[in-house]
Parts: structure tokens; C-alpha cells; sequence
């Protein structure tokens, strides 16, 4: 299912194989959350923009049109049409973030919908079932995300909560999975490591955690408020603990510069709502930096977002048009601001893996780490 191809330091070259295709690692994989990209993309989009694996949310798919609808659409590849590898995440963050609507008990949460207030009740096994019913390649395991700070005394007891999750998780996934008429019998669970920001409940867990046989292992409860520093601080003190044949996924994050950095630390995977959630608001991504496309110095730009990109968008249009269609509110503008950020973001992960292959890694980490955090002209 995952092998290692080559390593650069902790860098890690790979290939993931599952039911619906293979990707290439590093990899990041675009955010779908209720089964399209917000910006008006479809799955034919993401074809042309680069995507290897696309992301959707469980909770939110649970919550409409329902998972028992999807299921009976044929899941969610043939429901969507997308027809590569697909993960689905585990609902847990979408219910945690809940705090005031919902109420933990070591059986699951009970909580609030936010869309009509219905109490819903979701555990290990409802978790599992839903993502059965979706039919990814990847299910996610329910944890708790808890947040940053924590106090060391919940953030303990919690991490241990999940990883009897993680356990129960198992059991139902492999239960569900040797069911007839199984939408994706092919299915792996990924297990999630918690812990806050302290480094010994991380590398506990993680130790834990690994005992359980899984397709894959995640690093969450980061990029949520805590600097920079203390998440490489936590990847490092983590990856060490992590199974070396089984691929390493960092949710959530992040900037350009974060994902180059994790890549460097040994993580595989990424996904984060960042590049379409900036484009939305006109903040795009280049090879020079950022820029902001509704700043009145790119009313008559004739450039394209970036001459070193080969998207669609930057093929076809100006900066100076894109400016007049986010001021004029256009939704095209949301339109093609999205495509080129997604387009750029797996543009990066194809340049890290293309630098693995050559050896040449440390230099690309070098030129571009720094650079991407900073602003284009």
C-alpha cells in the first residue's frame, strides 16, 4: 500500500497505492469538505489543477444529504465523480469545535447540529459507519482535538480516550469492511496521534498508538494557535515513533513554508483549507511570495498572477482582470482565484518530489522555505 522510494535526511520520496489509484508522496490533498471544492470547483477541476487524493468531511456529509444517501448513490467517488484516492476525515475536529453544543462521554460525543440544532450522537463505531458508507479510501479514526493550550491533566486523559477510540475504531472498520456489499472493502484506517503540545504526552501516545495495526498514522491537534516553533518541535519529538512502512499525514496544515519544513521533518501527507479559503478572499500564492489581487496596484497589472505558473488561470487571464472581476463581484473570480491556488499548491508538492528525486531537496528547501512566507510585487 505505501512504500519508500527514497529519503533526503528525514525526507521521504513515496508511493500510496490504494483502491481508487496511486499517488505520489509528498502529497496534498484538496479539500472537498461537503463533496466540491468551495469556489465553485468540481471534481473534473481538480483533475486539471493537479489533485492525487481529494478530502471530504464526514461530519458535514453525515449531517446532509446523509451518509445512507451516499451509500446509496454508490458512495461518494461515483456520487461526486471523482475517480481517484479519496480520504475522509473523521468528523471529531467539526464536533470539538462545537465546544458550547456538545457534551463528551467515553462511549462518543452527543452535540448540536449547526444547521437545524437536532441532537446527534457520534462515536467510534458511527464514525466508522459513516465513512463506510462513503466508501473513501482512507477512513480517519475519531479522536479528540483538543485545543492549544491545553491543561496537561485533560490533554493526558484525553489522548488516552482516544487511543481506546482508536482501538474500538479498528474493530468496527475491519467488521465493516467484511460486510457483503461493503462500498469500499478496500478501505484502511489511519490512526491519529494527540497530546496537546506537551512532548511527552505526543511521544506517548504515538508509542501507543503504533502497537495498533493501521494503513497509516496522523499527527493532529496542530496549527490550531500555537507557534510555528512548538509544531516542528512536536513533529520532531513524534516522527521518530511513527512506523517508517506506513505513511505519515500532518492535518491541517498549512502555509507553503510549513508543508516544505514538515516534508524536511519526514510527514508525507498534507491537507488544509488555506490556499482556497485565501484565493476566496482574493490572497493568492506564487513562486515570488503572496500577493493580495484586490490592492488598487494591480487595477492595470497586464502580468499574470505568476509567470512561473503553468494553470489554467495564469495561461489565460491578467492580474488587472482578475482584479476588476473581485471588485465587480464576480463569482468567477472565486472561480479561478481557487483553481490557481490549488493548482499551486500541488505544483509545490510535484517540485519537492521532483527535487527528491534528484538529490536536491536541501537546495529547493533553501531557495523556497522562506520566500513563500514572504510578498511577491
Amino acid at each position: 500500500m505505501f512504500r519508500v522510494i527514497k529519503t533526503e535526511g528525514k525526507a521521504r520520496r513515496g508511493e500510496f497505492t490504494c483502491p481508487h489509484g496511486t499517488a505520489q508522496t509528498p502529497v496534498f490533498m484538496n479539500v472537498g469538505t461537503q463533496g466540491a471544492i468551495k469556489g465553485g470547483l468540481s471534481a473534473f477541476d481538480l483533475k486539471d489543477v493537479g489533485c492525487q487524493i481529494e478530502l471530504s468531511n464526514t461530519y458535514h456529509l453525515h449531517l446532509r444529504p446523509g451518509d445512507d444517501v451516499v451509500r446509496r448513490m454508490g458512495g461518494l467517488h461515483q456520487f461526486m465523480r471523482w475517480d481517484g484516492p479519496m480520504l475522509t476525515d473523521s468528523g471529531g475536529f467539526q464536533v470539538f469545535s462545537l465546544a458550547g453544543l456538545r457534551k463528551i462521554t467515553e462511549e462518543g460525543v452527543t452535540f448540536s447540529s449547526h444547521i437545524d440544532g437536532k441532537r446527534i450522537f457520534m462515536g467510534p463505531e458511527e464514525s466508522m459507519r459513516i465513512q463506510s458508507n462513503l466508501g473513501s479510501d482512507v477512513a480517519m479514526a475519531f479522536d479528540e482535538c483538543v485545543e492549544n493550550p491545553a491543561p496537561y491533566d485533560y490533554a493526558k486523559s484525553s489522548c488516552a480516550r482516544t487511543l481506546r477510540w482508536l482501538e474500538r475504531c479498528k474493530a468496527e472498520h475491519d467488521r465493516l469492511n467484511a460486510l457483503p456489499g461493503c462500498v469500499n472493502p478496500g478501505q484502511v484506517l489511519f490512526g491519529i496521534n494527540q497530546g496537546a503540545t506537551y512532548e511527552d504526552l505526543r511521544v506517548w501516545h504515538m508509542k501507543e498508538t503504533a502497537k495498533i495495526d493501521c494503513g497509516g498514522y496522523a499527527i493532529g491537534g496542530l496549527a490550531v494557535g500555537e507557534p510555528t516553533e512548538v509544531m516542528y518541535a512536536i513533529i520532531e519529538a513524534v516522527e521518530p515513533h511513527m512506523p517508517a512502512d506506513k505513511p505519515r499525514y500532518l492535518m491541517g496544515v498549512g502555509t507553503p513554508s510549513n508543508i516544505i519544513e514538515a516534508v524536511a521533518r519526514g510527514v508525507d501527507f498534507f491537507d488544509c483549507v488555506m490556499p482556497a479559503r485565501n484565493a476566496r478572499h482574493g490572497k493568492l500564492f506564487t513562486w515570488e511570495g503572496s500577493l493580495n489581487l484586490k490592492n488598487e496596484r494591480f487595477k492595470l497589472d497586464e502580468r499574470p498572477i505568476d509567470s512561473h505558473c503553468g494553470c489554467p488561470v495564469c495561461r489565460n487571464f491578467s492580474r488587472a482582470y482578475l482584479r476588476h472581476l473581485f471588485v465587480a463581484g464576480e463569482m468567477l473570480a472565486m472561480r479561478l482565484a481557487v483553481m490557481h491556488n490549488l493548482y499551486f499548491y500541488n505544483d509545490l508538492v510535484r517540485r519537492i518530489r521532483d527535487a527528491l528525486d534528484a538529490g536536491q531537496f536541501a537546495a529547493f528547501r533553501d531557495a523556497y522555505s522562506e520566500k513563500l512566507g514572504g510578498r511577491a510585487d
